[in-house]
């Protein structure tokens, strides 16, 4: 059983951006990722996408889906 996720603000996450904290978080569809550890999110950006930021809407024009996600530690929901 997944134990409950804390609930972090835009604003919290918008401090995870790779410059600011040593975390780099993205969130999609309500759940916030670590991807800190992903070679591709060095300094907190992705291509044209920034981390600390709510990806949902972004994620529609990428070239692969959520799942892509799905090996990241999940440490929190957008709240």
């Amino acid at each position: 059983m997944e134990t409950e996720l804390p609930l972090y603000t835009k604003s919290q996450l918008a401090l995870r951006n790779g410059q600011d904290k040593p975390q780099i978080w993205v969130a999609c569809s309500g759940v916030i990722y670590d991807v800190s550890e992903s070679r591709l999110w060095r300094e907190g950006k992705h291509y044209e996408h920034w981390a600390g930021q709510d990806l949902t809407e972004e994620l529609k024009d990428a070239p692969h889906t959520q799942k892509v996600f799905e090996r990241f530690k999940r440490v929190g929901k957008l709240g």
